[in-house]
């Protein structure tokens, strides 16, 4: 499915379509994106009564402001009430490399970053998490739903082979779900 144009308000559409295909195809982990919380919200209520694994992936602590967890402590406790575990980590692709880019205005992250980019922000960010959640354990290698977005909200589902970050180029992206053509 190509929506037209990135947005929040294909979130809906996009969860549903990565459940829908994660059923289709007996993938046993669902990974989602979610600053503040809310899609990763949704795609607990949506995973209730299935055997799927739900993994919201967070930002950093620190992200935004120093000492700041942007996912909010009360939203938290209800995807995790909702059988949802929750990953904050490193970013694979900023972390360290980022804090090089504003010093030396260059780092080899950025250049992968950019490059995934190129198929939008949310393939970006789907890559990054399994490589995230296969560094925590969180997933075994093998073949994951990873639902991500362009800003706020999700509009990008891809289902990729997993490996761990120290195994970056080993992780395939076997298809596109849900991706905007403009973003």
């Amino acid at each position: 499915m190509y929506f037209e144009k990135s947005g929040e308000e294909h979130t809906e559409a996009t969860l549903r379509t990565a459940h829908q295909a994660a059923m289709a195809r007996n993938v046993r982990y669902l990974l989602v994106a979610s600053t503040t919380g809310a899609t990763g919200l949704k795609a607990a209520h949506l995973c209730e009564d299935t055997n799927l694994t739900l993994i919201v992936v967070t930002h950093n602590t620190g992200f935004k402001e120093p000492g700041i967890q942007e996912l909010d402590a009360a939203t938290k406790k209800e995807i995790e009430t909702w059988g949802g575990k929750i990953l904050t980590a490193t970013m694979v692709l900023q972390g360290l490399g980022t804090s090089i880019r504003g010093k030396m205005h260059y780092s080899q992250e950025q250049i992968v970053a950019d490059t995934l980019r190129m198929m939008g922000p949310g393939t970006k960010v789907c890559v990054e998490m399994v490589a995230m959640a296969a560094d925590a354990g969180l997933i075994p290698c093998e073949d994951v739903i990873a639902i991500a977005g362009t800003a706020r909200g999700a509009d990008t589902a891809l289902l990729i082979g997993a490996h761990s970050s120290n195994r970056f180029f080993d992780i395939k992206i076997k298809e596109v779900l849900v991706k905007p053509r403009n973003f």
